[in-house]
């Protein structure tokens, strides 16, 4: 068995090539399923990406997104070296990004670079394949409907797996699936866009001349508006970002209304993440809907 030093030097050899050499390693992030390794080496400085507890194609799903990000906007997008397996290790090579601060337009860039994003469209809801959100498998099978999209690949999926968990009752489940004819006269008409689909403050960086990075996603074709409801749901966004996205796709009126019917699904993947701490939210927003 490889020790750490010798995994990372395995790595370096099947995403850069012989002549590459390790200098050192540093950690410098650790979440729940994920380790952060920052790589010096004679190649240059690089960001690891380890993990090593889940499905063996979860990080090649993201180097996936993040070219599909890469493609569809002008906001920085880590560059990817490497990805696949060794030892025990699923892993991605990418670019280092150092954090910066960020400079004084940095949410209306931040605007401008989502909504250049979403621009980017199909004709059906969903993706190519299937990828993850987290370490939660995310189903993209393409469908017409944003509806019957957002209720089959989407809500169904992980309140079923809550329910099979026993993070909920039967009598919620039954409630929670009130909610899906009342979604079709909530939800604005929109044509799919290509979202991040995890847009946290945490999944946005500046890099060190102060402009917006998108990293983490998640993505696929959906309502642009599932975006635009996850970036409120945990705070971080300034006004500014918001003022510059409408200033080119301006929403439908009544999102506030309906935002939390979009933040069901992320309160669904915390709730089968984290427990049930993030139920009382998710039952807040069927109690408002549901009668």
């Amino acid at each position: 068995m490889l020790d750490q030093h010798e995994i990372y030097e395995q790595i370096l050899f099947e995403s850069l090539g012989t002549m590459a050499e390790l200098k050192s390693a540093s950690l410098v992030a650790a979440g729940n399923h994920n380790q952060g390794i920052r790589i010096e080496s004679n190649s240059g400085v690089f960001f690891l990406k380890l993990n090593f507890d889940h499905e063996r194609d979860i990080l090649y799903k993201e180097e996936e997104g993040l070219s599909l990000i890469r493609k569809a906007t002008f906001l920085k997008v880590p560059e990817t070296y490497g990805c696949g397996r060794v030892e025990e290790y699923n892993f991605l090579l990418s670019e280092f990004i150092p954090e910066g601060k960020t400079k004084h337009d940095y949410w209306e860039n931040l605007g401008l670079g989502l909504a250049h994003l979403h621009l980017t469209s199909q004709n059906e809801f969903g993706l190519e394949n299937d990828n993850y959100i987290a370490s939660i498998h995310q189903k993209n099978l393409q469908t017409a409907n944003w509806v019957d999209f957002y209720i089959e690949q989407r809500l169904e999926p992980l309140i079923g797996k809550a329910y099979f968990d026993r993070l909920i009752p039967l009598e919620f489940l039954k409630k929670f699936q009130e909610i899906y004819p009342k979604l079709e006269s909530n939800f604005p008409k929109e044509k799919p866009s290509l979202v991040h689909g995890d847009l946290w403050s945490g999944n946005v960086i500046a890099t060190p001349d102060g402009n917006p990075c998108f990293i983490d996603p998640a993505v696929y074709f959906g309502h642009r508006e599932m975006d635009i409801a996850f970036s409120r749901l945990f705070g971080g966004f300034d006004s500014k970002f918001y003022e510059s996205y409408e200033s080119v796709l301006p929403l439908e009126p009544g999102f506030e209304d309906r935002m939390g019917l979009f933040n069901l699904y992320p309160l669904l993947v915390h709730l089968n993440l984290f427990g049930v701490a993030y139920l009382p939210g998710i039952e807040r927003i069927i109690n408002r809907f549901v009668k």
